[in-house]
């Protein structure tokens, strides 16, 4: 109950303080972060969580489940297919080098063998942009860049996650959850996306039935029945239930846009709620101890993973496109670290390979450096695009004026 607690003053705090982090490099991200560092055995001892406790793997589990399922119903096909040069060259090109460039500067400053590095580099590919809210989330800030960073971070969770389970099978899986066998890996993708195809597809097949339909009222729950059945049976079947999220969201805004409009001030919501969870206990996690079991070649490849191997991955791959240069330097920047590489970290942990726990020690400190420096950044490089009055809340004396979106509590 003392986590409970601790999260339940955490979110009261956030909430009070998110029209202030709107407006500044306050960030209610790392709110959470360091509130769950604070009362772990690190410092306070309030609560004791080990990376094999199962709260940390059920936590992550939900929160990136919630968020690629919402995550899946802000793609539009339409705009997709008439865009999907430039995101096709951020995850066919950029990820690509990023992956490589983070598996060099792994295997040469900090020592790890060759397929531990590259899955450390597979593992910190993903980006989730949640962290950069008021990039992605803004009207203001020029479409095609919000629809890369969105693309981007949607579909690269999923692209990532047979390469980590590969590589971990790779690198001597002795136990975990993920499976050695590569045709069980690729038979867990599958069922994954048909699960995400199939489900939603058959439910709005239902609602239009003359018989059958919701009232006003529980509309917002037929996404969320959907959600909650697709997440057991993946499951209980064993399916990717990322994967199935993801087309799942984006195939209920396909077949129903009223369904995912009516969902979607609930869905943002939960996934909110399920993110700052997530992360307080990930921050229950990094303790003195983790940050001094890292070298020093761990601390530089970490800064250099921020600094140099994204931005200059994604600056190749944008090359000769019609992004002008304020676009592609904020779009280089924004790829931080997110729920997907928790959930890819602990896998790595959790499987017992040789390396696993120094390698789990540089992703968490990435992770923590990067929620730490993109979540802090957005605001002010945003304003660069003229974004004002994040969340109707004034600067000064300024009479209030009605929020354009929704607000940045979870920026």
């Amino acid at each position: 109950m003392v986590l409970v607690v601790v999260f339940g003053v955490a979110l009261l705090i956030a909430v009070l303080l998110s029209g202030l982090a709107a407006r500044t490099v306050l960030s209610t991200s790392f709110l959470f972060l360091a509130g769950g560092a604070l009362v772990s055995d690190g410092f306070l001892g309030l609560i004791h969580i080990t990376p094999d406790s199962e709260i940390v793997s059920v936590t992550a589990d939900l929160a990136l489940f919630a968020v690629l399922f919402t995550d899946g119903m802000h793609v539009s096909f339409s705009k997709l297919r008439a865009n999907w040069r430039n995101p096709a060259r951020a995850l066919g090109l950029g990820m690509p080098l990023a992956f490589a460039g983070m598996a060099l500067i792994t295997h040469y400053l900090v020592g790890l063998d060759w397929t531990t590095s590259f899955l450390v580099g597979a593992v910190l590919a993903p980006t989730d942009p949640v962290f950069a809210s008021a990039i992605v989330g803004r009207k203001e800030v020029p479409a095609k860049l919000r629809q890369l960073l969105n693309v981007e971070s949607g579909i690269n969770d999923g692209l990532a996650l047979p390469v980590v389970l590969i590589l971990i099978a790779a690198a001597g899986l002795t136990s975990g959850h993920a499976e050695a066998d590569l045709g069980k890996i690729a038979l867990e993708l599958v069922l994954g996306l048909v699960f995400g195809v199939v489900l939603p597809f058959v439910v709005i097949e239902l609602v239009r039935f003359r018989l059958l339909g919701a009232e006003p009222k529980l509309q917002p729950l037929l996404p969320l029945a959907i959600g909650v059945i697709l997440y057991a049976a993946c499951h209980l079947t064993h399916a990717n239930p990322y994967l199935a999220a993801f087309s799942a969201g984006a195939v209920l805004t396909a077949r129903s846009l009223e369904a995912k409009e009516s969902f979607e001030p609930l869905g943002e919501a939960l996934a909110e709620l399920a993110k700052f969870a997530a992360l307080m206990v990930f921050g229950a996690l990094l303790t003195p101890q983790l940050f001094g079991d890292l070298s020093l070649g761990g601390y530089v490849a970490v800064v250099l993973a921020i600094v140099l191997i994204r931005p200059a991955s994604l600056l190749l791959s944008l090359v000769g496109t019609r992004f002008d240069r304020r676009e592609k330097l904020v779009a280089a920047w924004f790829g931080p670290k997110g729920f997907a590489s928790v959930v890819y970290g602990l896998l790595v942990l959790q499987a017992g390979i040789p390396q696993g726990e120094e390698a789990f020690t540089l992703i968490a400190v990435c992770i923590a450096f990067s929620i730490i420096a993109h979540s802090s950044t957005d605001v002010p490089i945003a304003r660069m695009f003229d974004v004002e009055d994040l969340v109707g809340v004034p600067d000064g004396d300024e009479t209030p004026r009605p929020a354009k979106e929704a607000g940045r509590v979870g920026a």
